[in-house]
């Protein structure tokens, strides 16, 4: 026959605290567990109830039991553990910066966390720790294009006062072609992982059935995009474009076309003489962020061609000009905003960016 637990009684004071943590719903699990224990024990119940109800061992429930019979609330606590506390100060924190600076170990493209704490002989979190402190991200970058152009600010200047005050009476547009997309075909769908979660499927094998170029030109002031599709991307084949939007806009109307520095964008002077109403404004070499209708494109790129399949290059074309369709139904003009970068220049050693 089992033996019977002693009933006990527990002090007012203590009752309330304990009744407190019983029932908050932000205390930690073991401060509910503990407290479960010696409520259900002060009743005379037996450990292996107890045990049962928690889905622990009789030895625990008689652990902090007695625990508490012994030192009262504070006999509820963790008890100290052993060993030496690591502090890691000042010092750890300028040679992990420095370490940093240096080349990753040979065969390696960076440093890790792993690498880091293997070298400097402590542990993985705590180099975890410390970048989440700096704000250091060791496995994301960031690209840029930094133009060498030395009349960078004056055409660039030129361009963003387009954008912020366009000229009375003109038309300003963002011009570019978007060379070589592919009509690849292949089966989408989607498919349920090993985790039960359900994501998009995109299966690794294709058939090419050729590309197109796109031709697209943004109205700043409205958002609005004329496009036409292509199989080549020769000098014509632009100016064939450009006489469409003359057609489009009409020849009385003032055209202010933003371009990038394409070679077939280039020399073409004879065109621009017969077309007196249109004005060519370059992006600084290196700087066709500036141009407007790259956004568009990222959009488009996202939006409309990452994921889908075409059969054919008939199929792309009737796909693209559907999305310019549904785009121009409710166009939204991009607004300009000024970005800076801040460390836009290389800087090998990171402690001049944490200092």
């Amino acid at each position: 026959m089992a033996r019977l637990s002693s009933s006990f009684t527990i002090p007012e004071k203590d009752l309330t605290e304990l009744t407190k943590r019983l029932n908050s719903r932000n205390a930690p699990r073991k401060d509910y567990e503990r407290a479960f224990i010696v409520l259900e024990s002060s009743k005379g119940r037996q450990p292996t109830a107890i045990a049962k109800d928690l889905l622990t061992y009789p030895n625990k429930i008689i652990e902090w039991r007695n625990a508490y019979l012994n030192n009262g609330i504070p006999g509820l606590e963790d008890k100290p553990k052993s060993g030496r506390t690591v502090s890691y100060g000042p010092e750890f924190r300028d040679s992990v910066l420095k370490k940093i600076s240096e080349s990753p170990p040979a065969g390696f493209g960076r440093w890790d966390a792993p690498l880091l704490a293997k070298d400097l002989n402590c542990s993985v979190d705590a180099i975890w720790r410390l970048l989440k402190k700096e704000g250091i991200h060791l496995n994301r970058q960031r690209t840029w294009c930094i133009s060498t152009d030395k009349d960078f600010a004056v055409k660039a200047a030129d361009i963003v006062g387009l954008y912020l005050n366009p000229p009375l009476n003109a038309m300003v547009i963002c011009v570019d072609e978007k060379p070589s997309i592919q009509a690849l075909e292949r089966k989408t769908g989607y498919i349920e992982t090993s985790n039960g979660q359900v994501v998009r499927g995109v299966k690794s094998t294709y058939k090419r059935n050729g590309t197109l170029n796109l031709f697209a030109a943004l109205e700043v002031a409205s958002g609005l995009v004329v496009a036409k599709t292509t199989e080549t991307k020769t000098r014509e084949d632009f100016l064939v474009y450009m006489d469409e939007l003359i057609t489009e806009y009409g020849s009385e109307v003032e055209l202010h076309v933003i371009l990038d520095n394409y070679c077939t964008h280039k020399k073409n002077d004879t065109w621009l003489a017969k077309n007196k109403n249109v004005t060519f404004h370059y992006t600084p070499t290196s700087a066709s962020w500036l141009n407007l209708i790259e956004v568009w494109f990222g959009i488009f790129t996202r939006k409309s061609l990452n994921g889908a399949s075409f059969e054919s290059t008939k199929k792309l074309e009737e796909h693209i000009m559907a999305y310019v369709k549904t785009s121009n139904s409710q166009p939204t003009p991009f607004v300009w905003k000024k970005r800076e970068v801040k460390g836009s220049q290389l800087k090998n050693n990171i402690v001049n960016l944490r200092n």
